[in-house]
């Protein structure tokens, strides 16, 4: 047990694959990948890994979903990180509660992010074009360390085939529901920040922090938009996981 929650969960990163829209047979599809809390220290044997396997399924669109890094000094290990990443690969980013409480550099943090093929959204929408179909994103400022204002973030937002939601704290959840114009549903909406509960005891969870509300982890539906919680890849306070591995999560649409 003490094993398995000190090394294997803490390195064996499971692949979660999930089918939103079926394709017909023969015709192109869309591959969205999730990447969540991957609280970088170091570039680990298992994140080159896990670099290669993100690289091996080619997805369309990158979402990296929060607490990327936790201190201000490990911003450079992220540039790092993201380098290990094929450079064709469109990437979208959005800040967790860790990179206001490690107080890092959000300018500096953004233009990494860009040097690497990645936009990093805070309030914003943007929209990206794979074939003919179109996926437009909306990224929201951390529910706990920012400002999130998810108004303002649907201003520039347009039509297209697919509407998805970066939100770090899936507390906030209950509050974009509600926010949404019939006009602006969204397909999914992705959080990470519990880690799944990180440890959890066949059921019981000692903890879970701030902005998690009543989600833990996989799928939800709250009234017509579905919310995915990553248990994402890093660990915080502890470096420990039980009964939450480590996760990427890869979501296929029809193209």
């Amino acid at each position: 047990m003490l094993l398995d929650a000190c090394f294997l969960e803490r390195f064996f990163i499971e692949v979660n694959e999930f089918t939103i829209t079926e394709s017909i047979a023969g015709t192109p599809h869309l591959r969205v990948i999730q990447l969540s809390d991957l609280h970088l220290r170091s570039i680990s044997y298992q994140l080159t890994r896990l670099t290669k396997k993100i690289n091996e399924l080619k997805p369309d669109l990158l979402c990296i979903t929060g607490d990327a890094i936790d201190k201000a000094e490990n911003i450079q290990l992220l540039n790092s990180f993201l380098q290990l990443l094929h450079l064709d690969i469109q990437k979208v980013a959005i800040l967790g509660n860790w990179e206001y409480w490690g107080k890092v550099d959000l300018v500096n943090l953004a233009s990494i992010y860009e040097s690497n093929n990645c936009r990093l959204l805070i309030n914003q929408t943007a929209l990206y074009r794979f074939g003919n179909k179109t996926i437009a994103v909306t990224g929201l400022d951390d529910y706990v360390g920012g400002r999130p204002d998810l108004p303002a973030a649907l201003q520039t937002h347009t039509s297209s085939d697919y509407h998805i939601i970066l939100n770090h704290c899936p507390e906030y959840t209950d509050i974009i529901t509600a926010q949404l114009e019939k006009d602006r549903k969204a397909d999914f909406i992705l959080s990470g920040h519990t880690h799944g509960g990180q440890i959890n005891l066949f059921g019981f969870i000692p903890f879970l922090p701030q902005g998690s509300g009543k989600y833990v982890k996989g799928w939800y539906q709250e009234d017509t938009t579905k919310l995915y919680v990553s248990k994402g890849v890093g660990t915080s306070l502890v470096p420990v996981r039980f009964g939450a591995r480590a996760e990427i999560a890869l979501f296929t649409m029809a193209g």
